[in-house]
């Protein structure tokens, strides 16, 4: 990345999105702010997807999971914000590993589908003790992470660039190739030798870290805590069609994918139901024409 030549371009980037708040609207860092949490949610998804191969059609399971925990420990017991987003971060690790245990043991599409069973069997957990979830209308919460436009753009920016970072190095590493090759062909990155069960296992963990992490935080952005906006399977696909549009295998692509898809979605709605037409024709053809994405796209065109 560093002798990319597009690596300046992204620097600059990064310096002129932490002066935005110095230039723009409060309405546009709220956008951003929101694109940024989605953006990890994206960038979680495509460390198990673009490189371990495993479809999750369910990312909003473990994106609820660690909000209603961080909310619940809010809501009723009053604990620090930081408290909350470390338990909620733990607890959807506990959670993907108790899905993805017996889970990573099918094989074809079965594995996707048992993550998208989970996210209606925590929709309807959440309805049915609604007298401490509040059900469909959520939880509102005691404390946020800051009032001031510009301190939750910093705080939202900061979470993505380090996550970002953490989730790019991993995929570059040792444990991104091993990954990578068992997406590709597990029969025989297990006839070299690799644990490729252990593998993909590290990799839902993660993934889950990350998702519960940046659910948690995007709660305490919002001050409220409900299935639509973190549990909902609509959640879940923005956010794998994001990771896709961005670029799959790339990671950062998915940030770019994600600030695409909430930008596009707030610059449409005076079109109201047609929007989301709209954007999501704006997708297909991406994915159709352009299967690489945006950011892949742009690395094919920096190697010719």
């Amino acid at each position: 990345m560093l002798k990319s030549k597009t690596f300046p371009s992204l620097v600059g980037i990064l310096l002129l999105l932490a002066l935005l708040p110095f230039g723009v609207s409060g309405y546009i860092l709220g956008l951003l702010t929101l694109g940024y949490y989605t953006a990890v949610f994206a960038m979680s998804w495509d460390l198990l997807f673009g490189f371990a191969g495993e479809v999750n059609f369910g990312p909003s399971f473990l994106i609820g999971v660690g909000a209603y925990t961080a909310g619940l420990l809010n809501h009723y017991y009053t604990w620090p914000i930081w408290a909350c987003v470390i338990s909620g971060g733990a607890m959807s690790i506990i959670a993907g590993l108790l899905l993805a245990v017996p889970a990573l043991r099918l094989k074809g599409p079965y594995f996707g589908l048992v993550t998208l069973v989970a996210v209606l069997m925590l929709q309807n957990f959440i309805v049915l003790f609604a007298g401490i979830t509040g059900g469909e209308i959520g939880l509102d919460l005691p404390d946020v992470l800051a009032v001031d436009d510009g301190s939750n753009y910093w705080i939202a920016l900061a979470f993505m660039g380090v996550s970002g970072l953490i989730l790019f190095g991993l995929s570059r590493s040792a444990v991104g190739l091993i990954l990578q090759a068992s997406g590709q062909d597990a029969v025989q990155a297990g006839a070299l030798g690799f644990n490729v069960t252990k593998h993909k296992l590290a990799a839902f963990c993660i993934s889950a870290l990350f998702s519960g992490l940046s659910g948690a935080m995007l709660i305490f952005y919002e001050g409220t805590v409900s299935v639509g906006t973190v549990v909902d399977i609509a959640v879940g696909v923005q956010v794998i069609i994001a990771a896709v549009l961005g670029g799959r295998r790339t990671i950062l692509g998915a940030a770019l994918g994600a600030v695409f898809l909430i930008g596009m979605g707030e610059m449409l709605r005076p079109l109201g139901e047609a929007s989301t037409f709209v954007v999501s024709a704006i997708a297909l053809v991406t994915i159709m024409f352009v299967p690489g994405g945006f950011l892949g796209a742009l690395l094919h065109g920096e190697k010719r």
